[in-house]
């Protein structure tokens, strides 16, 4: 039986999370270590320069601990100190709202994700395409939380390469038409910055927000959850361009740039 521990940037007390670390436990012994309050959109940083704390949470089906930092601060002490043993699964979510497209490079959800390919274990990220704010009358927490178990099961089986990790967004269906391999998408946003005039008096105040425009692709993930299926994309904490890193050749360097002047 698998040691598997959950996440998420939602924060401890996210429906999806509860859902989703019940549902694992038919895989195994689980447990949960998760931001103490909503930390969406915070990527993959991590507490640098104050102390975190950790706080167990009663009345759980599993083990779970509210942390005061990031995601990723959450899986390095999981994975480091709190784990009962070796961990051999990450999963990060049920996250609230699809992380797809360009939004993945902002996403906590993901960066946990990433984070658990960082100290050596395998992983998976999953978020429910609800609307955000929260207005959607139901959320299908459960589908997203079964199809997540599932992916697990099966990667656990036949892993994927090294630093190479699941992405799942499942649409906020009661049955979705079926599960894709999909690639990234790409999205671009338009009106990015509200002017807040709500500032004191020479100080300029703006909300990041935005609305955004979805680009069409050739089996991409957000085209995929807007047709009604799941989409599972496998990326990659290597940022390495292979393309270009063969095409300058493994013992070839560029010349250095003299100084100006």
């Amino acid at each position: 039986m698998a040691r598997i521990l959950v996440t998420n940037d939602d924060g401890v007390d996210s429906p999806g999370l509860i859902v989703l670390a019940e549902t694992l436990r038919a895989l195994g012994e689980v447990f949960v270590v998760a931001p103490d309050s909503d930390r969406s959109g915070v990527s993959h940083s991590i507490s640098l320069w104050h102390a975190v704390t950790v706080i167990e949470v009663a009345g759980r089906a599993v083990p779970t601990f509210a942390c005061s930092g990031t995601p990723a601060d959450c899986v390095i002490l999981g994975v480091h100190q709190l784990a009962p043993g070796p961990i051999d699964y990450v999963v990060s979510g049920i996250n609230r709202g699809a992380n797809v497209a360009d939004d993945i490079n902002y996403s906590g959800t993901v960066a946990a994700a990433v984070e658990a390919l960082l100290v050596g274990v395998p992983s998976l990220a999953v978020s429910l395409a609800a609307s955000w704010p929260e207005t959607d009358a139901v959320h299908h927490w459960t589908v997203a939380a079964e199809l997540a178990r599932d992916t697990v099961r099966s990667t656990l089986a036949e892993p994927l390469p090294a630093f190479t990790f699941w992405n799942l967004n499942v649409p906020n269906v009661a049955a979705p038409l079926g599960t894709r391999i999909t690639r990234q998408g790409r999205k671009r946003y338009t009106d990015r910055l509200v002017a807040d005039p709500s500032g004191a008096d020479g100080v300029r105040t703006y909300r990041i927000h935005g609305r955004d425009i979805q680009r069409a692709g050739e089996n991409t993930d957000d085209d995929a959850v807007h047709a009604g299926y799941a989409s599972l994309t496998p990326l990659r904490a290597d940022r390495t361009d292979e393309d270009v890193y063969r095409s300058y050749g493994s013992e070839a360097s560029l010349a250095p740039v003299s100084p100006a002047g």
